[in-house]
């Protein structure tokens, strides 16, 4: 069960944002191994001065559509799981809201089950059965 927070600068229409959760979303479920209806994000709009990133590192130019997804993943996935839904996120944010690859930012960190509390103070992730952990 991923939470992601969605990090970028403020102005962009609901629509876009809108675009932005969907897209992620649909990768999650494509190339990360989520099940549909596992849907938490956090999308934080930031001033010009409180969303600092190089415009060149590692290539670039980025732009003021760079936005960082930074995702907290219950179990690692694959090297080639990671690497395939990178693809597919920037794939699918190209089509919806019409993002360049190069202003995507993606961080994945990873946690056990028992640091989760999905809510009633319970701690862990109970997944229904045949669902992948």
């Amino acid at each position: 069960m991923p939470m992601t927070r969605i990090s970028l600068l403020k102005g962009k229409p609901p629509a876009y944002l809108q675009a932005l959760s969907d897209s992620l979303d649909r990768a999650l479920v494509e190339a990360f191994e989520v099940p549909p209806n596992d849907r938490f994000q956090l999308i934080h709009q930031h001033e010009a001065n409180e969303l600092i990133f190089d415009r060149h590192y590692m290539g670039g130019p980025r732009s003021d559509d760079f936005t960082v997804f930074a995702i907290s993943a219950g179990r690692p996935r694959s090297d080639a799981t990671r690497a395939a839904f990178f693809r597919r996120l920037v794939e699918l944010l190209a089509e919806a809201p019409g993002m360049r690859p190069e202003d995507v930012m993606v961080s994945i960190t990873t946690s056990e089950s028992n640091e989760w509390s999905l809510g009633g103070g319970n701690a862990g992730i109970l997944a229904p059965p045949g669902a992948p952990r």
